[in-house]
């Protein structure tokens, strides 16, 4: 069996590990990035229908802004997202199973949305809703890798931020397979691999499958 590189950041990367775990797969985290705090100033709360929360992460390092803004229902995407807050006190609208895409097409199509999001965001396509970005996390690059353990390993790819620092840190790529979690993320390791392939869905459960599938070397049917 091959090793599994967890590249994202923490908490996330020891949430995959524990998940890794269970499917009998040797995982190991190296996280490229670290997600800190930004500044930021919460808007005017009557100018918004909901918060769209892509990510935990915004939860996480929100800090009390968020106090400003309890009284505007939640739409999420994903249910750690959806739980985190739960945890900090939000009421949950709607929650969408993998993408920001799909969650706002099953939504009401004039609402308002405050997005509270991290600097690498990536916009939703085609959506109807009037959405407000505001930037309250950063992922920052770690210097200084040690990637001496990724030869011979499947890498999981939960970005196409993450993929593109990947590869700029790989240089022997042959023996490396990618699992992306989208076709993005997919393409942003560029060539050279071993095998790439994208996940069906953009679920870390699918993710995990797809690398599972890879780190024991047998072929799609």
């Amino acid at each position: 069996m091959m090793r599994l590189l967890v590249l994202r950041p923490e908490p996330g990367a020891s949430a995959t590990v524990a998940r890794a775990k269970e499917r009998g797969l040797d995982p190991c985290a190296i996280p490229l990035f670290v997600v800190e705090a930004v500044e930021w100033q919460a808007p005017e709360l009557a100018d918004f229908d909901g918060l769209l929360l892509t990510s935990a992460n915004a939860l996480r390092h929100g800090g009390e802004q968020l106090q400003a803004l309890r009284g505007v229902k939640v739409y999420a995407v994903g249910e750690s997202t959806a739980q985190a807050a739960r945890d900090s006190g939000f009421d949950i609208a709607s929650t969408g199973d993998s993408s920001a895409d799909r969650l706002l097409g099953s939504i009401e199509s004039d609402l308002r949305l405050l997005h509270l999001c991290g600097a690498d965001r990536r916009a939703p396509e085609n959506a109807t809703q009037e959405i407000s970005p505001v930037v309250v996390y950063r992922a920052r690059e770690i210097d200084n890798v040690d990637l001496s353990q990724a030869p011979g390993t499947v890498a999981l790819v939960h970005s196409p931020r993450a993929g593109a620092r990947f590869a700029e840190l790989v240089s022997d790529r042959s023996s490396i397979s990618i699992a992306a979690i989208s076709q993005a993320a997919a393409e942003s390791v560029a060539d050279g691999w071993k095998r790439v392939e994208a996940a069906a869905e953009p679920r870390d459960d699918v993710l995990l499958a797809l690398a599972a599938r890879l780190c024991n070397n047998s072929r799609p049917k």
